[in-house]
């Protein structure tokens, strides 16, 4: 797979992935891409275009499908922007926005629970 440069997207994004797949030492000769056809809504448009994307990544076993948009460039630059979103998880867990944002979410979710049982009593039945 080369590099999805015709993608409709900021070059400030394409620029920012790009050091990402270095940094992370990803080899896009080794990704697998495949183009399908969407599925759910969209028409006509869907029905007779194979616009979905799938990324698959052997080293780590991955696989990656993206049918969001209408566009296969647009298609190809997030399927690949959730490729090393996926493999920056399993490689580098401490560099990984994603993780981040997970935790965060949980620890926000745990005190709202602390909060409720402190208002509301302590859940016992």
């Amino acid at each position: 797979m080369r590099f999805p440069s015709d993608s409709p997207v900021t070059e400030k994004k394409k620029n920012r992935l790009r050091a990402r797949i270095e940094r992370l030492g990803i080899d896009l000769r080794e990704v697998r891409e495949g183009f399908l056809r969407a599925r759910g809504p969209g028409g006509q448009k869907v029905n007779k275009t194979s616009s979905a994307v799938c990324l698959r990544y052997p080293p780590l076993d991955l696989v990656v499908k993206w049918s969001r948009e209408r566009s296969r460039a647009l298609n190809r630059f997030l399927a690949l922007r959730e490729l090393v979103d996926e493999i920056e998880e399993r490689i580098s867990p401490e560099t990984s926005k994603r993780l981040a944002l997970r935790g965060r979410e949980r620890e926000r979710k745990r005190n709202r629970r602390r909060k409720s049982r402190r208002k509301y009593g302590g859940g016992e039945a």
